[in-house]
């Protein structure tokens, strides 16, 4: 059976829902009119003008406009018109009759909103929130509307404060992304901004800077991560043409990212917003070169040989790599253990800019082990001081056992398992030189 390819790229269908307060504080004066009458002009003409965009669904949310102030109705939020084809006019006639009078429930309204999109993966999820004030009911719509983000209920809401007087900009920035329309002008301006986020198509292209600041590194798995969600949106492996020039990807530009180049360590730069309808490029400092650990005889490792790498005072393991395999790191040093029997370490193993570094590992000898029967044992490693080093225990249930070690002096301990006090053990000393074999042998005496 073969794999099917994935197309990642977002949803070509899209539901819209308009969040429109209705709240008293409307009837404020704006221009020539009042909040309230300028909202629903221009949200109609609007409505209007998305008729002929066949992969397009709407609906219209209104809180605040069926119970006067003095009730303070939080639960005054009501789905006028529902997502369907063709239902631009009857959302232009529910706007028409709307008119403003109580408290402001956002969060309510979210939640509620959330039920209002049919479960359907082949659609995006939009709100475009219409306010001139900030919850008065006491609930945070901030954690609200991320908590839906997470269910993936809705993408990040377009929040359009309507001749605020204060900077609410904080307030409103943690629902969304927030426009501020001071006045009728700037209203009408904003709206063909989030329209122009929401539907046209945006492409992005990702220069991976090397040191330099050239854009000259490619073949690395880019990943775009939903920032709030922190889900694996797409995943791209980086291109460059015969140009140089890096290939563009489309993306949804209603979300915002972090951009993650999944180098060795992996580069990251958070919360990164798209232009609607144009070209991105995102830069991206990931200068690399490679690592190359050279081993003779190193399958006599009946295992192979794997190297840790880390980065330099750092405990977490960044690589495992596979001798005589090169890989790719970012510059800087890096602290090397081949995982030889003993272990090899190189410490602060620097990585330079398109360059290879290449580390010599001394070849193993073999080493034959024959025991007068099953027993406990262990070698060690002379050191020059005149210590030992632990190398390695030995199976208990075997009498005979081959093994690949690297190059030194070392002295082997051994007790048979049959043998009455610790006044059997017995030890030898022996040398392991590259390519060869030594054996040793215990009798038992």
């Amino acid at each position: 059976m073969q794999a099917q390819v994935q197309l990642q790229k977002p949803p070509e269908k899209t539901r819209m829902l308009f969040l429109l307060d209705a709240s008293g504080s409307m009837y404020a004066e704006w221009g020539n009119d009042i909040r309230m009458n300028i909202a629903k002009k221009m949200l109609a003409d609007l409505v209007d003008s998305l008729r002929a965009d066949k992969n397009l669904e709407l609906a219209l949310r209104v809180y605040g406009h069926q119970y006067d102030l003095k009730y303070k109705n939080c639960q005054d939020s009501k789905l006028e018109v529902p997502f369907g084809r063709d239902n631009h006019n009857e959302i232009i006639y529910r706007l028409q009759r709307i008119q403003p009078q109580g408290v402001t429930p956002i969060a309510y309204s979210l939640e509620q909103a959330a039920n209002d999109f049919p479960v359907d993966k082949d659609y995006r999820n939009i709100i475009i929130i219409l306010t001139d004030g900030l919850e008065s009911c006491g609930d945070d719509p901030c954690a609200v509307s991320q908590a839906l983000q997470q269910k993936n209920i809705f993408l990040k809401p377009f929040v359009i404060g309507l001749g605020v007087e204060k900077d609410y900009a904080e307030q409103f920035s943690c629902m969304g992304q927030y426009y501020d329309a001071k006045n009728v002008a700037q209203f009408r301006q904003v709206l063909n901004k989030v329209l122009k986020q929401s539907l046209e198509k945006t492409t992005v292209s990702v220069e991976l800077l090397d040191a330099n600041e050239q854009p000259k590194e490619t073949n690395v798995n880019v990943t775009f991560y939903n920032s709030i969600t922190h889900a694996p949106l797409y995943n791209f492996i980086h291109f460059r043409d015969a140009k140089g020039r890096a290939d563009s990807v489309v993306v949804d530009p209603v979300l915002s990212y972090d951009v993650v180049a999944n180098t060795l360590p992996p580069v990251i730069k958070r919360n990164v917003s798209f232009q609607g309808g144009q070209h991105n490029v995102v830069k991206i400092q990931s200068p690399q070169g490679e690592l190359l650990i050279k081993q003779k005889n190193h399958t006599e490792y009946k295992d192979g040989v794997r190297a840790l790498i880390r980065q330099p005072g750092q405990q977490p393991i960044l690589n495992i790599q596979q001798i005589p395999n090169a890989e790719k790191y970012l510059i800087g040093s890096y602290d090397v253990e081949v995982l030889t029997l003993p272990k090899t370490l190189f410490k602060d193993v620097l990585i330079d800019q398109s360059q290879t570094t290449t580390l010599e590992v001394p070849g193993p000898g073999l080493l034959n082990i024959d025991l007068v029967s099953q027993g406990f044992g262990s070698i060690y490693k002379l050191l020059d001081n005149g210590f030992q080093e632990w190398v390695t225990d030995l199976s208990g249930d075997k009498t005979r056992m081959t093994m690949a070690i690297q190059p030194g002096q070392y002295k082997m301990v051994y007790r048979a398992k049959d043998a009455f006090g610790s006044k059997f053990t017995e030890t030898k000393e022996f040398t392991i030189e590259t390519g060869s074999t030594a054996s040793i042998k215990f009798f038992g005496e």
